[in-house]
């Protein structure tokens, strides 16, 4: 390479740079952050999680460095649709009407369907429901099938768990699931007031849309599971272990859905 020996290890013996050895220990930090989001967070959370330790470092750095350590985030894939909107049950007015900001928790709940992937026994399914105020998935439920008691099951326990007041409005798609007589029943029971998007409209119920592109982007792409069992155990840890109380969200100012709301308590 018409380098002299004695060039060479002139080089070798270089001591690094301030800045080298701060890229160094910044890689370092970056390395363990980016463990700790399950290889997830890009270059916009891993500044607010560097912000989070008193570290201002700009996202044109983050990017250099996440490619000199070989670090690269999860990629998304295709979806499968689940709204079975042909039907001639009733539809409810589009009360939401895309404000997806409120003020308290508890107000507007959203909530949708989707797959995780046919493991080896057969098709599992995953309804949520999820508090507009912090994004905080707050009801689950998980089944082989997409019957009416899927949804019913994921509200019923939103409302166990959180125990809204009458008045709470609740937005979904208009699948046949959310306008079956029993999950009509459970709204009136509950005193809850139901809201459907337009049909065909996803935008209508873009946090519901955005929650499950997330968890198929981190999670559910990523994984082969052999049993419904061992699907059930990773949703269950990645909803109430990461996205509730780990996960920085950029609606709630980079705070997970969980710190979100407790920092609204101790105001």
């Amino acid at each position: 390479m018409s380098v002299s020996r004695s060039a060479y290890y002139g080089w070798l013996e270089r001591p690094q740079t301030a800045i080298e050895k701060d890229d160094a220990e910044l890689v370092e930090v970056i390395k363990t952050l980016f463990k700790k989001s399950r290889k997830n967070y890009g270059t916009r959370r891993l500044k607010e999680a560097l912000i989070k330790r008193d570290r201002q470092v700009s996202r044109r750095r983050i990017g250099r460095l996440m490619g000199t350590a070989g670090l690269a985030c999860k990629t998304k894939r295709k979806f499968k649709a689940t709204t079975n909107s042909k039907h001639n049950l009733p539809i409810a007015p589009n009360h939401l009407d895309r404000q997806f900001t409120v003020a308290q928790p508890n107000q507007t709940y959203v909530g949708d369907i989707t797959y995780i992937l046919h493991t080896q026994e057969g098709w599992l399914y995953l309804a949520v429901v999820i508090d507009l105020y912090s994004r905080q998935v707050v009801g689950w439920s998980m089944a082989e099938h997409m019957r009416a008691k899927l949804v019913n099951d994921a509200l019923l326990m939103a409302v166990w768990k959180r125990k809204p007041g009458k008045g709470l409005i609740w937005h979904t798609d208009r699948g046949s699931q959310y306008a079956s007589d029993s999950h009509r029943a459970l709204l009136k029971d509950h005193g809850i007031i139901q809201s459907m998007s337009r049909k065909g409209n996803c935008w209508d119920n873009a946090v519901s849309e955005s929650f499950f592109h997330t968890l198929k982007t981190e999670l559910v792409h990523h994984q082969r599971y052999q049993t419904r069992a061992e699907a059930k155990q990773e949703l269950f840890e990645y909803i109430e272990v990461f996205y509730n109380r780990e996960r920085l969200h950029s609606a709630n100012n980079y705070l997970s859905p969980v710190d979100y709301e407790m920092k609204l308590k101790s105001a």
